[in-house]
């Protein structure tokens, strides 16, 4: 792999060489610094070419007809320095590509079509990652920067580790600031130090403010790209203004009003500046107007929830003081929302909720053991409490027959009251009353449907035994135990959440030792007292 990297950089410098002397720069900024509006702009990371990707989203065809036209010189491998030209919108052959490249090169990638930057991304995630990397030095940096910004976050760290650091930085310059501060956010510090050394100082600093938020904090997932409006200006100079910007921004949704100081001031959607009258004052038109912000301290999961209770399509970001920073836009909170739910869902059963496939085995081996084990001593006490009924089930086998479906059952209508707990303290804002009514109406739930299954069983131990005394203990124990599992699974997550703690970490462990303890002493309590 060093070797292949060698050959890479110099590939890569040859090109960047190539293009000074046609007067060609190598994108390495996120904007440019000669730009200038007619307004006021909170443009922070806008990246050149963005006209152009733009351009060939709209149609659809933007990537297939770069890549058809390269696609005819597939066996003629194309340069590593032509690839790493900035704004390019054609991948070149070249005379003298480097050897170990042309091997793991994929041609055929190029003849693919692909309508969005997630499905180049899919096909990318099918590569091996030598593949991955010699593909993406070829592409343009443009597509490059969409296609890695779509990948899995563990396998775009494991491709900006093997590529070229200059190529790279111009992949990562092509970003959206929110986007490209998530992927080195995964890197380790010197490596993520020596990408934004090749940035621009202004682009380098604006991306190191980004990765010292919290990453679970409505500042560690805002994008900086948006469009600021003045007071004074009047509708139609908003128009144009917002025309001319619109291309340099990632989904601009709103115009944010804002004072002389850039404090917020007013929200207005490009519906309404097309359906205002001409000549009206930006300012008049958000008069009297509540805006909806969150600080940038805001849990990521507040903010969620409330771009879906008020159905934005982004949410503003501003410092203590109301000043504008940023904006939360909708596809990074279905993002969130994702990772979120997967989080939970792992750590119900003790897995680490960062976890995934692409998850080095010895590093799950590492996170999975500590839980196991507490598992197994949850279990010893479970066994524990058998051990004390050994008498017992040795003058009624049938007892250790029947007694492992109390436990299971009670086991489901736990699990039952623990998944739509931990749901509704992922989505809602929950207060303490409103979240102990809930535990009230999971037992509820346990009480009912433990007198029904308590019926049902009674009936199917007294035919299977034929003795009703052990119908009558069986119905009996599972009533009890369903109740008790409805209530320890409606009220595990909120205790979590007392003591600090993610509501569904290891959750399931401890619901699981509390039904089958209770569930085995119960039904053989019950069953010493009244059949033995």
């Amino acid at each position: 792999m060093a070797d292949y990297k060698d050959k890479q950089h110099t590939g890569a410098e040859e090109g960047m060489k190539r293009e000074e002397t046609r007067g060609i720069q190598p994108a390495v900024s996120l904007t440019d610094p000669h730009s200038s509006a007619s307004a006021k702009s909170a443009t922070v990371n806008s990246a050149p070419g963005k006209n152009e990707r733009a351009g060939a989203a709209s149609t659809g065809s933007g990537y297939t007809e770069d890549y058809a036209d390269a696609g005819s010189d597939a066996d003629a491998a194309p340069s590593v320095s032509d690839a790493a030209k900035a704004g390019t919108s054609s991948v070149h052959p070249a005379s003298n590509p480097p050897d170990s490249i042309d091997e793991e090169y994929d041609p055929e990638f190029l003849d693919q079509e692909f309508i969005h930057p997630a499905d180049m991304a899919d096909h990318l995630e099918n590569m091996s990652l030598e593949r991955q990397v010699s593909t993406l030095v070829r592409m343009p940096k443009e597509d490059a920067a969409e296609a890695l910004a779509e990948l899995d976050g563990n396998m775009a760290v494991d491709v900006l580790e093997n590529l070229d650091t200059d190529v790279a930085a111009q992949i990562i310059a092509e970003m959206s600031p929110d986007d490209a501060a998530d992927v080195l956010d995964e890197l380790d510090e010197d490596h993520r130090d020596a990408l934004l050394e090749k940035l621009t100082r202004e682009d380098s600093d604006e991306l190191r403010s980004l990765l010292n938020f919290d990453p679970d904090s409505a500042g560690g997932v805002m994008n900086t790209e948006l469009i600021l409006l003045e007071g004074n200006q009047t509708v139609d100079e908003a128009i144009a203004h917002i025309r001319a910007e619109m291309s340099e921004k990632e989904s601009p949704y709103y115009g944010y009003v804002v004072d002389s100081h850039d404090v917020l001031v007013g929200v207005l959607s490009l519906r309404d500046l097309m359906l205002a009258r001409p000549g009206t004052i930006v300012g008049d038109a958000v008069s009297g107007q509540s805006v909806i912000s969150v600080t940038y301290d805001t849990d990521r999961r507040e903010v969620a929830s409330l771009l879906s209770h008020y159905n934005f399509m982004a949410m503003p970001v501003v410092d203590n003081d109301g000043h504008i920073m940023g904006v939360i836009t909708y596809d990074d909170i279905m993002d969130i929302m994702h990772e979120e739910a997967s989080a939970d869902m792992l750590g119900m059963v003790g897995a680490d909720p960062e976890e995934s496939v692409d998850t080095p085995w010895k590093e799950s081996v590492r996170k999975r053991l500590p839980w196991l084990f507490v598992n197994m001593f949850n279990s010893a006490l479970s066994a524990s409490v058998v051990y004390m009924f050994e008498g017992s089930i040795a003058e009624m086998a049938v007892l250790a027959v029947l007694m492992p479906m109390v436990a299971n059952q009670a086991g489901n209508t736990g699990q039952q009251a623990l998944a739509v707990m931990i749901r509704q303290l992922a989505t809602d804002r929950f207060d303490q009353k409103k979240a102990w009514m809930a535990v009230v109406r999971e037992g509820k739930i346990g009480l009912v449907t433990g007198v029904v299954m308590a019926f049902t069983a009674f009936i199917g131990a007294w035919m299977f035994t034929g003795v009703a005394a052990i119908g009558a203990v069986m119905g009996g124990a599972l009533m009890c135990d369903m109740l008790l599992g409805a209530i320890s699974g409606g009220s595990i997550p909120l205790i979590f959440r007392a003591l600090g703690r993610d509501p569904a970490h290891a959750s399931s462990i401890f619901l699981t030792t509390i039904t089958d303890g209770a569930g085995f002493f119960i039904f053989l309590g019950l069953a010493s007292l009244f059949l033995l």
